[in-house]
């Protein structure tokens, strides 16, 4: 028999435990809701996020260029000398992310019919513009951008130039903005560090899938 204080207690260890559980799968269904507003069919949206969920951790090696790597410490002594570690001539391998750019990519495809031409042009245009201005490149961390900035300004632009068929507009202008903006135009601004310098890296919650998906509840 467990009196009053320790079912409180166990009821509070149930929910922290449960509590992880409980925001996945209110993430998954927001995700669900936003693909359905694109004209997914419930199967079509749940296949969308198994795949990019899974392809999260898929990169695709597109090209490798050469890296420079400079030990922390280069100087040694040895027998009364002292020697110069000589600097590690290795790879850096840039890659595509299945969940985080191919994924969206083709969703764009998808779009793409059902979009208005000259709007979608120019609020791509602009987003990239803009995107481009936002990111940074931060050594040993990759290509930056603020998180919310983006699909705010997709939204703004899809309102602008095409206010009947906002939907295309927003999620088409929201992921290629950030795709060419801050990935592709940035990609000669990367230090020569080795390793996977992959363009949608964080997969379905990195900042292209997930600018397409809040530009699309935003709208």
């Amino acid at each position: 028999m467990f009196f009053l204080p320790f079912s409180i207690i166990l009821l509070l260890i149930f929910f922290i435990l449960l509590l992880p559980i409980f925001l996945f799968i209110i993430h998954i269904e927001i995700i669900r809701i936003a693909l359905s507003k694109l004209g997914l069919s419930p199967f079509s949206a749940f296949f969308i996020i198994l795949l990019s969920l899974i392809g999260s951790g898929i990169n695709i090696p597109i090209y490798t260029r050469q890296a420079s790597f400079i030990p922390p410490s280069r100087d040694f002594f040895f027998l009364f000398q002292t020697f110069v570690l000589p600097q590690l001539q290795i790879e850096q391998i840039i890659a595509i992310n299945l969940g985080g750019a191919i994924i969206p990519l083709l969703l764009c495809l998808y779009l793409l019919p059902k979009a208005p031409l000259l709007p979608t042009l120019f609020a791509t245009i602009i987003s990239t513009f803009i995107c481009f201005k936002l990111s940074k490149v931060i050594p040993g961390l990759g290509v930056t951008i603020p998180a919310l900035i983006p699909p705010i300004v997709s939204v703004l632009l899809a309102f602008l130039f095409s206010p009947g068929n906002k939907i295309p507009v927003v999620y088409i202008s929201g992921v290629l903005g950030v795709l060419i903006g801050a990935d592709l135009m940035n990609l000669p601004n990367l230090p020569p560090y080795p390793g996977v310098m992959s363009i949608g890296g964080a997969g379905v919650y990195d900042g292209i899938f997930l600018v397409g998906i809040i530009s699309v509840l935003l709208a």
